[in-house]
């Protein structure tokens, strides 16, 4: 368990403090109770926020899955037939 000092806004802390003591029934640790729910609530947003950014990124850069274009059917079907030839199909 590590122990933190950190400065917060009073206004904030008194919201907080006043709800956490009513969820958590004012028992004993409340406070901390309540800080570490809320910072383990952020850890995963902000993780969630991380990947997305990846995945964007990746979608953006775009992948290469070996699609070979083709400007009509008779393209594609030529393509094709020449696989079947070839016996590569």
């Amino acid at each position: 368990m590590a122990t933190i000092t950190v400065n917060v806004g009073d206004e904030v802390y008194g919201k907080f403090r006043k709800l956490a003591a009513e969820v958590r029934n004012g028992k004993k640790g409340f406070l901390g109770d309540a800080i570490t729910e809320s910072m383990g609530k952020y850890i995963e947003e902000k993780e969630q926020e991380v990947i997305v950014k990846r995945l964007l990124a990746k979608m953006k850069k775009g992948v290469k899955i070996g699609f070979k274009g083709y400007r009509n059917r008779d393209e594609l079907y030529a393509d094709r037939m020449e696989h079947i030839l070839a016996g590569r199909h």
